[in-house]
C-alpha cells in the first residue's frame, strides 16, 4: 500500500489525465464515426468513397504511427497545439473508423422495408437516417460501442509515450524513486480496472433500458 499512499497525488493526476483523454477521444470518436458512417451508407458516391477510404485507412494504421503523424505532421503545417489535444486527435480518430463500422453493421440490421417505407413518405435521406434508422440502429449497437470505447481507453496509455500526462506514464517516476516496480504496476492496473469497468456498467444500463431483447 506504500506506493499508493506515499504517491497518491501522483497517481491521482495520471487517473485524472487518462479519463480526461478517454472522455474527449470518445466524444470525438462517436462524433466523427456517426458522420462516416453515415457517408458509407449516403446515396452520394463521393461520401461513400470518402468514408471508405477513411475507415480503410485508420483501421489499418498503427496507432503509435498515428500518433507520430499527428504529434510531429501537424506542427510542420502550422497547427501547434498542447500534447494532450494532439493526443485527443490520435486517439478520436484512430477509434471513430471502429466506431464508423459498428454503426454501419447496426444500420445493416435495420430492415430495407423501413427506408424505402420513410421515402415514400417524402422524408429526405437524412431524415430517413436520423429519424427512422439510426434509433433502430442504436439499439442493437450499445454492446460493440462499448466495447470499442473501452479498448479506446486502454489505448490512451499510448499517449504517455508523447509527454501527455496518462495513467500508465506514472511508472517513470515512481521507478526513478526506487519503489517496487510490481506494485506500481498493480496500481495502474487497478486504476485502468476501474476506468473500464465503469464504462462497462454504463453501457450494460444503457443496454438493458434500450438494447434489443434477446
Amino acid at each position: 500500500m506504500d506506493v499508493l499512499t506515499d504517491n497518491f497525488s501522483l497517481y491521482g493526476e495520471g487517473f485524472l489525465g487518462t479519463v480526461e483523454l478517454t472522455v474527449y477521444s470518445s466524444a470525438l470518436a462517436l462524433a466523427l464515426g456517426f458522420v462516416m458512417a453515415s457517408f458509407r451508407v449516403a446515396p452520394v458516391g463521393s461520401l461513400r468513397v470518402l468514408g471508405t477510404v477513411w475507415v480503410t485507412v485508420l483501421r489499418n494504421t498503427p496507432l503509435t504511427l498515428l500518433f507520430f503523424a499527428v504529434l510531429l505532421g501537424l506542427p510542420r503545417f502550422g497547427l501547434v497545439l498542447p500534447f494532450q489535444l494532439f493526443a485527443v486527435l490520435a486517439l478520436g480518430c484512430y477509434t471513430s473508423a471502429f466506431i464508423c463500422e459498428v454503426l454501419r453493421s447496426g444500420i445493416n440490421t435495420v430492415p430495407t422495408g423501413q427506408g424505402e417505407a420513410a421515402r415514400s413518405l417524402g422524408m429526405t435521406f437524412g431524415q430517413t437516417l436520423s429519424q427512422v434508422v439510426l434509433p433502430q440502429a442504436f439499439r442493437s449497437v450499445i454492446p460493440p460501442v462499448g466495447s470499442t470505447l473501452i479498448a479506446l481507453a486502454k489505448n490512451s496509455a499510448i499517449a504517455g509515450a508523447f509527454s501527455v500526462t496518462e495513467l500508465l506514464g506514472t511508472y517513470r517516476t515512481l521507478n526513478e524513486l526506487g519503489y517496487s516496480i510490481i506494485w506500481t504496476f498493480v496500481w495502474i492496473a487497478v486504476g485502468y480496472l476501474i476506468i473500464t469497468l465503469t464504462i462497462s456498467a454504463l453501457f450494460n444500463v444503457m443496454e438493458k433500458r434500450w438494447g434489443v431483447a434477446r
